[in-house]
């Protein structure tokens, strides 16, 4: 018969064994077939419950849970049949009950009742429960996995295949825990159903033993209780067998393995804790009162096992993917062309240690490469280009855990992501061991903590960041500081080509004028580099075309293109509708004035060195005192000024931008907060001192 009529034929032939086994009076031979059957049926749901590798492999567990709890309930029904009529129900009922009971009605209900209990209070509920939350939580997180899985696609990682494959995924596993949250009820009525049916035995039993048949009482009580008890057990124990396989499914989260090595190869990592396991079971064993034997076996064991376990080094050499091992002990390759691709320079690279090869791995867990995915997508929708592909290398020469970012070949951003440690920042440290660190991208207080404490740290009230997420949010800050560079001719055209379908006259007036596609990209990196998002790029290319008609230096058209955005860029500086701003003395602009120069299209600002010293010392101290009360001020000059005082605060004063006051938009209130005096018998400055100084020296 082929595997698909068996299929066919099995399932609906059980339930009509079913219906068959509760009407017609089954002899006892029979009976013991189908009991043995019911519990190696049990067995065999059990080890394959324990054997998957994610619960979705087996998505016909709910169906079949109902399936198995009517065949059991049938045949329950069966033989109270036949222990009521005929005060025997075949062999194997007698030898449960007598082996179980062991000459002790009290024994035999004791054992029984806390299987029973065992099972309803403790699995059924269990599972029950996190069955509900389960698909509770499945059915929410369902958005979020689809626009994951969207923004996969939209980013090239995966293609329109493997998105389908991965969004029936997640619609089966959204089905299956709903299935099983409706499922583990059928459990908890077994359970139920067992209990009363024994009751039922008993009473029954008794009175059918002494009126019918004419038992003595004594005599009725132990026949009818023994097979009752018997019945119980060969129905019960079964039942705890499938409730444990449904407590299990609900509870296995996707691994590489099944159970049994998932937990064995999670607990051979562990080697400190088994190792502290070992000393505290020698510790216990010397407690006075207590028998030192078995504590101190034991913990001799335990330190055996952990001395045998391996260490981080040889863990992290064997999480490496094959290929990463065959590519080190390779030779290198001898095509030319090879040689010229793994040459030459990328835009943008991230250079790992060799121990961190297992984030980029998705075989072993690893998410780096899914989260730069969904980085490049966000870069997109916040900057308005899309950031260039990301090229990972795993270098032999980084120490472990160090990890090196590459903008052109120069190395812009070095971190370090321990094996094993979760970064914890905030100022609550106190009983967390780790090693004091600050944080790569905004230099903040860190530390980095083993990931067992991670609960404890995130209970103290601190920010708890894991490798990925700390490598990724490096990534994103060096490529908003260097989008400018990153920008390409090919991203331009790109993006020029996307204005031609919607807006094509934009373009027709550029490629009039002459503006090639190098002069838009010096625009655009020009924009970027002042932190101006390029996503209105229509306006941009219309003031582009505009300003190009009477002059065409870079500069002039990057102002062009500010000043029409103006008001979008100043309100991305405010916060509530409120610039918080600072102004050039009178006499400090005319200097500024005075000293502008203009050389091969671009503007530059000749200041003695002590008045460049006055003016960056001043702002410096501005930021600082700004950054206490959580203000980020903007330097504001008139427009003549703004090109060539933001190239000089941009190389030396960190997180100050510089607009004109043809940039305000109307819409904002302004409140001046300094005002800037590079004369030399300008006043102390009053808002370096402390932060109730700058309070009170702010104007509205």
């Amino acid at each position: 018969m082929q595997k698909s009529r068996l299929g066919q034929v099995t399932l609906p032939g059980a339930v009509v064994l079913v219906v068959a086994v509760m009407v017609i009076p089954l002899p006892a031979s029979i009976l013991d077939v189908l009991i043995v059957a019911n519990l190696s049926t049990a067995i065999l749901i059990l080890l394959v419950s324990m054997n998957v590798k994610k619960a979705l492999e087996f998505s016909s567990f709910p169906s079949l849970l109902l399936v198995v709890t009517l065949l059991r309930l049938g045949l329950n029904v069966a033989t109270s049949r036949a222990i009521l009529s005929e005060g025997h129900a075949g062999g194997v009922i007698a030898t449960f009950g007598s082996i179980v009971v062991g000459g002790s009605l009290v024994v035999g209900l004791v054992i029984f009742l806390i299987l029973t209990l065992v099972q309803f209070v403790v699995i059924s509920n269990g599972s029950g429960r996190v069955a509900e939350v389960t698909a509770r939580f499945t059915l929410d997180a369902m958005p979020g996995k689809q626009m994951a899985i969207d923004a996969d696609l939209s980013a090239g990682i995966i293609g329109e295949e493997e998105a389908r494959q991965r969004r029936k995924e997640v619609s089966d596993e959204a089905d299956f825990y709903g299935a099983m949250d409706g499922a583990s009820k059928f459990v908890k009525g077994d359970a139920i159903a067992g209990l009363v049916i024994t009751l039922v035995n008993l009473i029954g039993g008794f009175v059918i033993g002494v009126v019918q048949m004419g038992m003595p009482v004594g005599e009725a009580i132990t026949t009818f209780s023994l097979l009752t008890v018997g019945d119980g057990l060969v129905s019960q124990i079964p039942a705890l067998l499938v409730s444990i396989s449904a407590g299990l499914i609900v509870t296995r989260a996707a691994g590489g393995s099944d159970l049994g090595s998932d937990v064995f190869a999670q607990f051979r990592r562990q080697r400190a804790a088994v190792r502290a396991a070992g000393v505290v079971m020698l510790m216990m064993g010397l407690i006075p009162g207590l028998p030192k034997l078995p504590f101190i076996a034991l913990g001799v064991i335990l330190l055996l096992v952990a001395n045998r376990l391996p260490r981080e080094e040889e863990l992290a050499i064997e999480d490496a993917p094959p290929s990463a091992l065959a590519a080190i002990d390779a030779p290198p390759p001898q095509s030319p062309q090879q040689l010229a691709v793994d040459a030459r320079v990328e835009p943008l690279e991230l250079n790992i240690a060799f121990d961190l090869i297992s984030l980029v791995d998705s075989s072993t867990g690893g998410d780096l490469l899914d989260r730069v995915g969904a980085l490049r997508r966000k870069i997109a929708s916040e900057l308005g280009f899309v950031m260039p592909s990301i090229r990972t290398r795993d270098a032999a020469d980084l120490p472990a855990g160090v990890y090196v970012i590459r903008v052109h070949g120069v190395e812009v951003g070095r971190g370090v992501a321990p094996v094993g440690r979760v970064l914890v920042i905030g100022d609550a440290f106190d009983g967390l061991p780790g090693d004091d660190v600050r944080e790569p991208v905004f230099g903040l207080a860190a530390r980095w903590v083993p990931v067992e404490f991670q609960a404890q740290a995130e209970i103290f009230g601190n920010t708890v960041v894991d490798r990925s997420t700390l490598i990724v949010t490096h990534l994103a800050e060096i490529v908003r500081r260097k989008a400018g560079r990153l920008l390409g001719r090919t991203d331009v055209k790109v993006l020029v080509d996307g204005v031609r379908a919607t807006d094509p006259q934009v373009v027709d007036d550029l490629t009039t004028i002459g503006v090639t596609i190098g002069e838009v990209q010096r625009v655009l990196a020009g924009l970027l580099d002042d932190g101006v998002p390029i996503r209105d790029l229509v306006r941009i290319l219309e003031a582009i075309g505009d300003r190009a008609r009477t002059v065409r230096t870079v500069e002039a058209m990057v102002e062009a293109a500010r000043h029409e955005l103006g008001p979008a860029i100043t309100s991305g500086l405010a916060a509530d509708g409120r610039l918080t701003a600072v102004t050039l003395s009178a006499t400090t602009e005319n200097r500024l004035m005075s000293g502008l120069r203009v050389a091969d299209g671009v503007s530059q600002i000749e200041l003695l060195p002590e008045e460049a010293d006055r003016m960056i010392r001043q702002l410096t101290e501005l930021v600082h005192a700004a950054g206490v009360q959580g203000i980020s001020p903007v330097l504001v000059c008139s427009a003549p000024l703004r090109s060539a005082l933001a190239r000089l605060v941009r190389a030396t004063v960190s997180g100050m931008s510089v607009v004109s006051y043809t940039e305000i938009g109307d819409h904002l209130q302004v409140d001046v907060i300094a005002n800037v005096d590079i004369t030399p018998m300008t006043t102390p400055n009053p808002f370096g001192s402390s932060p109730e100084d700058f309070d009170a020296y702010a104007v509205q």
